[in-house]
């Protein structure tokens, strides 16, 4: 099936391995997110849909390689003071689309990770005594069933299985919560198996600590702990488990997740498996 969509430069490689992190200065954690293999054999197409941490730091040698892979739509998954703090740079000729993930939970811990690495001596007594895994345990709770999550992921996935957005980029702050269940909850519906969808979450810990190493030097510079920082960073299986349990809760399967959390009936899940899976 043809789709009239320009081929990114790893579109159809066999050798190109699923989960790698592609080439950037300053954008970590950017990753196609591509080349998996289904239970029933296809594969999910690669050169077609990008994931990462936000754009307010990407080079001008970054925004060219974005542009040399198509990039059409840029999608971000932030707080409107999120994107205040920190505007995006765009590759060129890219549309933007803001999706405002968590809206109605603007305390919930995946809006405030640049918030506290900017506030180094405050977010250590705060992160001393907070309980990390429960905050984030309500936080992926909320990516499955707060109002503004299910509009914006409605939004996001509607938009990318229209030809006219791709290539597109969907991205959050640190590239690992908003965006980590946008990639789960995609990767589950066109077939990929739940082990191979964990492993790619994971990934994101080695992706973060390593792109993110100059935020913990200055978070350590200005009187913070970066070791109490580094769990904010991560992310556990646990934390995609507390999403797949409150989606098995709430609406049985991920296909009625999207049929009736997400307003996406049938039709758009079999176009997003014609579009993304070879």
């Amino acid at each position: 099936m043809s789709h009239g969509i320009p081929a990114g430069p790893n579109r159809g490689s066999s050798d190109a391995r699923p989960g790698e992190l592609l080439p950037s200065e300053g954008i970590p954690n950017l990753r196609d997110v591509g080349g998996y293999e289904t239970s029933d054999g296809h594969r999910v197409r690669l050169g077609l849909l990008y994931r990462s941490t936000a754009l307010d730091r990407a080079t001008d040698a970054d925004l060219e390689r974005l542009a040399e892979r198509g990039i059409r739509t840029v999608f971000d998954l932030r707080t409107v003071a999120e994107r205040a703090a920190a505007p995006d740079r765009v590759p060129r000729g890219a549309a933007e689309m803001a999706l405002d993930v968590m809206a109605d939970a603007p305390g919930a811990s995946p809006a405030r990770v640049a918030q506290l690495a900017s506030q180094p001596q405050k977010a250590s007594k705060l992160l001393a005594r907070a309980d990390v895994d429960s905050t984030f345990d309500t936080a992926y709770r909320g990516l499955v069933s707060l109002p503004s999550a299910r509009a914006s992921y409605h939004d996001l996935f509607l938009a990318i299985a229209d030809d006219a957005s791709l290539p597109a980029l969907y991205h959050c702050t640190t590239g690992k919560d908003r965006t980590g269940w946008a990639t789960a909850a995609l990767l589950l519906l066109l077939g990929v198996p739940e082990k191979s969808v964990v492993e790619d979450y994971l990934l994101s810990n080695g992706y973060l600590l390593a792109g993110l190493q100059q935020v913990l030097d200055g978070f350590a510079a200005r009187g913070g702990d970066p070791e109490l920082l580094k769990p904010v960073l991560g992310v556990k299986a646990r934390y995609l488990e507390t999403a797949l349990t409150e989606v098995h809760a709430a609406y049985g399967t991920v296909e009625d997740y999207f049929d009736r959390g997400l307003d996406l009936n049938a039709t758009v899940q079999q176009r997003l498996r014609d579009i993304f899976l070879e």
